[in-house]
């Protein structure tokens, strides 16, 4: 029997999320940005911000102006958006990335005239966010808008470290 001297080819490793991160996929439709919204609220419960805790409810509002944004300004036909919600002891970060690199949010954002019908949504998450800002999409074309929210800031007396890991029993 004779033997090949060449090498089956591996899949590439993809790293597996971390217990503190939630990232996920959504049609870039009006029902993927309820569903994204959904996903964010019981994640942060799971995380331990309870629904009707501020942090919850704050981030929760964020990400239904991030991803209808995405679905309203950065929507291309058949591409969905992504997104990408991480814990860590100093934030909540919230992370949505479309396709659509010409559709970029401005820098600062200003008050819409009082009788317009939109254009708030960009307005409320610099004013609830600790942080704001967007990304270019460093693979592919899009853009990623992100917010991070303090729970400190959020609610004096939310707990600031990261979620414990799933394997570690809590006491509270």
């Amino acid at each position: 029997m004779k033997t090949s001297d060449t090498t089956t080819a591996q899949a590439p490793e993809v790293p597996l999320p971390s217990p503190h991160e939630l990232a996920m996929q959504f049609t870039s439709t009006p029902r993927g940005t309820r569903l994204a919204r959904r996903l964010v609220s019981h994640q942060l419960d799971q995380w331990g911000h309870p629904y009707d805790y501020p942090v919850n409810e704050t981030l929760t509002l964020i990400a239904a102006e991030l991803t209808s944004n995405a679905v309203r300004h950065g929507h291309v036909p058949g591409r969905d958006f992504y997104l990408r919600l991480t814990a860590a002891p100093e934030a909540l970060r919230i992370e949505v990335t479309d396709t659509r690199t010409e559709q970029v949010p401005p820098s600062s954002v200003h008050e819409a005239p009082g009788d317009a019908e939109s254009g708030r949504g960009l307005l409320l998450v610099a004013r609830l966010a600790t942080h704001w800002g967007t990304d270019p999409r460093p693979s592919a074309p899009g853009k990623t808008v992100w917010a991070e929210l303090s729970p400190a800031a959020a609610c004096p007396t939310a707990r600031i470290s990261a979620p414990a890991s799933p394997d570690v029993q809590s006491d509270g």
